[in-house]
């Protein structure tokens, strides 16, 4: 994706996908046909295989769902619920979607439900884990900075780390999740929608709101 580019045709500013980055993610590598194979031969009965598509999606997958439900005891459940559901409907998939569509796909539907059955007590769990989720590497310049600025220069970050979170976190849960997919997880536009059951062009105009509302709520920082 191009900086400020959202969906063909609009530009929302450079400045704020600098902002966003400010919220440090582990982009997965890109998944490749590779997945698809090993997931085909897992329905044929090398069960192998399916500890290899765990080994690949863990990490990403989990966090993918921990910055949908901001609760990491639960997303290690919903973790472990999407790869249960994908053995015992293995036979289910087809390679017509690519497997990580289709893994993606269950484990946004267990986050999106998640959220709808804990609506009142998933904010109070969301400031558990700030310091692992949100620390930043400090850059300093080649001399040797006092404690004070080493100080002044972490609260900072931190600061505006916290604002990114937060403003991604108050978004709707579909808007959230297509947010999540599309700047943190690199997904496609078609993936995204497959994920959450939308066609490509409401996932456009789903992300052009989603990123203007961060324009808004993040505009002092750009």
């Amino acid at each position: 994706m191009r900086a400020g580019f959202i969906c063909p045709g609009v530009f929302v500013g450079a400045e704020l996908t600098v902002v966003l980055d400010a919220s440090p993610v582990t982009v997965p590598n890109a998944v490749g046909d590779a997945d698809t194979e090993l997931m085909l031969r897992f329905q044929a009965g090398e069960d192998a295989c399916f500890d290899q598509l765990v080994a690949r999606f863990q990490r990403p997958l989990l966090g993918f769902v921990y910055r949908m439900v901001r609760n990491q005891a639960a997303s290690e459940e919903l973790l472990q619920e999407a790869f249960l559901r994908v053995y015992q409907h293995r036979l289910r998939y087809r390679p017509q979607a690519r497997f990580s569509t289709w893994m993606y796909q269950i484990a946004g539907r267990l986050a999106l439900n998640y959220l709808r059955d804990h609506r009142r007590d998933r904010l109070s769990d969301s400031l558990d884990d700030r310091a692992d989720d949100d620390a930043l590497p400090l850059q300093v310049a080649d001399h040797r900075p006092t404690a004070e600025q080493v100080l002044v220069a972490a609260s900072a970050l931190a600061l505006r780390a916290a604002r990114v979170r937060d403003a991604v976190t108050a978004l709707p849960e579909r808007q959230r999740a297509a947010v999540i997919l599309h700047k943190y997880q690199g997904q496609s536009y078609a993936s995204i929608g497959a994920a959450l059951g939308l066609s490509e062009s409401a996932t456009k105009s789903l992300l052009f709101r989603a990123y203007e509302t961060l324009r808004r709520e993040l505009k002092d920082l750009l």
